[in-house]
């Protein structure tokens, strides 16, 4: 060697030395690279594999170079996996001495599950009725002479449609289903569909979804009979709980028929023929695809960092690294019967006798699993994931499942995704019935101490329809904040497991100035945050929930909420969300209950700016995703309907209209007449049912009053309480329609003409002032604030305010006592029935 070689021998050590003693060690990762190289950034490794290999050694040997870290640095490009890549507990760091895999500046490297499909044709085929040259077709990739499975396609980023029965967002109705032969009658007057191996029925029942693989399709004139394949079909059929619904008012199960050729037909669909190993696919308009970018899923896990109880993986982050195309077979192979969240059952029935041990009124049993993650994460502790994507996921984004505590999750992007953005915690181990608390002997079981913050989830449980933005199961001291949900098919944020107000691993867990919008895309019984089961010592607190999604195929159109405390929900304070209206549900809460305060859209102001991502991360609300074409919930408007006649069955009328979800219902009752009042959707719908239930009553509604004082937006300075009692009255105009347009004409520009009134009222702290007209009579409704006292606050109105005096004599000149009222009696105050204890 001359001196000149050995001059650039020393050059390339000192700088591979530099590299493992400065600050801390690098490891670079490129498409371009080897995992022969050395793996400096002028020789960088092929695979993340191998420089999370090279970093073990290091630490093996104690390298001098790890003091501060590692850093496996990877460069710009897609990194297509043929195995996970597997985190174990010989990876982990320390607190001052971290590994950290995280991108190149400026880089946006992809993990990716996926591989390409190329050299698109046209095909000769002629399918389905279509002009030959518009279908697609390519070569389905095998792996050892298989032909690989899948059960998503994306082209150009864009996930296609597993072609279906209807077209577009339609869907149809089961006409009936029989649990005893476990068959399905569906209407089928479209011929051109064909039974094919390895089809599958799609159906919504309540807050889940099924995927059901068709055994037979039985065609009898217009109607079919479908039976399915085992063990699905026996789960379907036994288990109570969510179940196909049969509703004359709200309509049948919706459901589609999908993976089949014969239903080929529309832009964006595609399907997989095994036997000919070909995908067919249809473009979109703007499609090319000589040049298309089409990927399919083949791996259904990424990542998985795993270590164990007394061995857990810890110190090992990730940073600004993209995980795409993770697939999910097991539909495919066993059939999806999900009881909620996304945990499919593996045996559930109904229980000939109910109670259990835990619950004496249970009436059902259910064992669930839990579907796959792209990302994996058990046993481990003090792990970062900060600044990444999670995108093109075929189920669950991130899991954490087991044994995990102290880990952060912030700042990343979820997006496009099937099933939970999120999941957190057990939800009952598979051999553990799903309804009872979960008990540890080691605390070190239990996912604790998460922090899960900033992050933006989007888009998500578009496979699997009850799923959520974030689903936490049996967890500690988590905390989940300033993340922002939208373009959900379910929930946002549910938090809790096992229906049961019984003591359990649960307590002290945070849900804290989220910004939720437009959820609830697909199904009902859903709630912006949602919980379940005793957590002592919890809160949810200064969130922003708002704008909930038009679902055309909820079982129960009016059953979406804000707030949701569900079976057994005990130990929580709720306190200051910024919601429109107070549509909440505490569904059988336990006997330790919740604190309930403030929570409706007169909460401080920054609440709602300050929910969601913080300004360190706001760079990913550009990737919001909001389908502005869906439409949202119409929002319910004060209404009342009143019933007249005699022997009221109070308990009926109050059966007959809970299907309505009234939002604050309250019914009021003098002598004959019954005032139901609250705000409503769709009150004539609740006028015809009542109706068909009472058909010798008088039903009237009254909406859109031709008066509304709101004291939020007459009197400045004040707080609008957060409860309210309501007094209802109801009195005639005189029989004279000229005077009566008068009454009505000096009602709608009072607050220009008369604003003294509006004044008094404030004085009052009246916080609503609503009249309302059918024909000749008058609901008059005041809200003060609850335990307050109308015959203390009414003097107030008058106070220094003479004009009130003359408004109230004017006014009497056009009212007078509905019939039955006493002489000279005017208005008439109805009683409010309070609820049986």
């Amino acid at each position: 060697m001359n001196l000149k070689q050995q001059s650039k021998l020393f050059l390339i050590l000192f700088l591979i030395g530099i590299m493992f003693t400065a600050n801390a060690a690098e490891i670079w990762v490129s498409t371009q690279g080897k995992d022969t190289n050395l793996g400096t950034k002028l020789s960088p490794l092929a695979t993340i594999q191998m420089a999370v290999r090279k970093a073990r050694e290091l630490r093996r040997l104690k390298d001098a170079s790890i003091k501060d870290g590692i850093h496996i640095i990877v460069m710009d490009g897609t990194y297509y996996l043929n195995e996970p890549l597997f985190v174990r507990p010989e990876d982990s760091g320390t607190a001052e001495s971290p590994t950290t895999i995280e991108a190149d500046v400026n880089a946006k490297p992809i993990l990716s599950g996926g591989i390409e499909i190329k050299n698109w044709k046209k095909s000769t085929l002629a399918i389905n009725g279509l002009k030959v040259g518009t279908v697609w077709e390519a070569d389905a990739p095998q792996q050892a002479g298989e032909i690989i499975n899948y059960r998503q396609l994306w082209v150009n980023g864009k996930k296609a449609v597993r072609a279906k029965s209807t077209a577009g967002n339609k869907m149809d109705r089961i006409l009936s289903w029989d649990a005893a032969t476990e068959t399905c009658w569906i209407p089928f007057k479209d011929k051109s569909v064909k039974f094919e191996p390895g089809m599958e029925m799609f159906i919504v029942q309540w807050w889940a979804i099924a995927n059901l693989r068709i055994k037979n399709i039985e065609v009898v004139k217009d109607s079919a009979r479908l039976s399915f394949e085992q063990p699905e079909s026996r789960i379907q059929s036994e288990h109570p709980w969510p179940a196909p619904w049969i509703s004359k008012n709200n309509g049948n199960s919706a459901f589609y028929l999908n993976n089949g050729i014969s239903m080929l037909n529309e832009p964006g669909e595609w399907y997989l023929d095994r036997k000919k190993a070909k995908i067919y696919y249809i473009p979109r308009a703007g499609e090319n695809m000589a040049s298309a970018k089409v990927t399919i899923p083949v791996l259904e896990n990424l990542v998985e960092m795993k270590g164990t109880l007394d061995s857990p993986v810890h110190h090992f982050n990730f940073k600004g690294i993209s995980f795409q195309y993770s697939n999910w077979l097991r539909p495919s192979q066993q059939g999806h019967v999900p009881l909620q969240a996304g945990m499919y059952l593996l045996d559930a029935y109904k229980l000939k006798t109910p109670g259990t041990p835990n619950q004496d009124n249970l009436e059902n049993q259910a064992w669930v699993g839990r579907p796959r993650g792209a990302v994996e994460v058990n046993y481990a502790n003090n792990t970062l994931f900060e600044s990444c994507t999670f995108e093109h996921l075929s189920s669950t984004g991130l899991d954490f499942h087991r044994g995990t505590n102290h880990n952060t999750i912030k700042g990343n992007l979820f997006k496009d995704i099937g099933g939970n953005g999120i999941n957190l915690g057990v939800f009952s181990d598979e051999a553990i019935e799903a309804h009872l608390p979960l008990q540890v002997k080691d605390e070190r079981e239990i996912c604790s101490d998460e922090m899960v913050s900033d992050n933006l989830i989007t888009n998500v449980a578009n496979e699997d329809w009850g799923c959520l933005g974030i689903a936490a199961g049996f967890v500690k001291n988590l905390t989940i904040e300033h993340n922002e949900i939208s373009d959900v098919a379910y929930s946002g944020i549910s938090m809790g497991w096992g229906w049961t107000h019984t003591e359990n691993v649960m307590r002290n867990n945070k849900i804290l100035g989220n910004k939720i919008h437009h959820y609830a895309k697909h199904l009902h019984d859903v709630a912006g945050i949602y919980t379940l089961s005793s957590q002592p010592d919890s809160r949810i607190e200064e969130n922003y929930i708002d704008k909930v999604y038009n679902s055309p195929y909820a079982h129960d159109p009016f059953l979406w909420l804000y707030l949701y405390t569900d079976e057994g929900t005990q130990g929580f304070t709720i306190k200051n969300n910024w919601i429109p209206i107070q549509k909440t549900l505490k569904n059988h809460n336990g006997p330790a209950g919740n604190v309930w305060q403030d929570n409706y859209a007169f909460v401080d102001s920054k609440i709602k700016e300050n929910a969601g991502i913080r300004p360190l991360y706001t760079n990913l609300t550009k990737e919001v995703v909001v389908d502005e074409a869906w439409g949202l919930q119409e929002m319910p408007k004060a209404v009342a309907i009143e019933l007249i006649g005699k022997n009221f069955d109070v308990e009926t009328i109050k059966s007959t209209i809970k299907g309505f979800r009234i939002v604050g219902e309250e019914l009021y009752q003098w002598e004959n007449h019954l005032v139901i009042y609250g705000l409503m959707n769709q009150p004539e719908r609740t006028r015809r049912k009542l109706a068909l239930a009472f058909p010798a009553l008088e039903i009237k509604i009254y909406e859109n009053p031709v008066y509304d004082f709101q004291n939020f937006e007459r009197c400045k300075g004040v707080k609008v309480a957060s409860e309210w009692d309501n007094i209802v009255l109801t009195a005639d105009l005189v029989d004279d329609v000229k005077m009566q347009k008068e009454y009505v004409d000096y009602h709608t520009t009072q607050f220009e003409k008369w604003p003294e009134i509006a004044k008094g009222f404030c004085n009052a702290d009246f916080q609503q002032l609503q009249v309302f007209k059918n024909g000749r009579q008058l609901i008059l409704v005041i809200s003060i604030p609850k335990g307050e006292s109308l015959d203390k606050l009414n003097p107030k109105t008058t106070e220094n305010n003479p004009r009130v005096d003359d408004w109230n004599a004017l006014m009497k000149k056009y009212q007078t006592g509905i019939e039955g009222a006493k002489p000279g009696e005017v208005w008439i105050f109805l009683k409010k029935l309070e609820e049986k204890k």
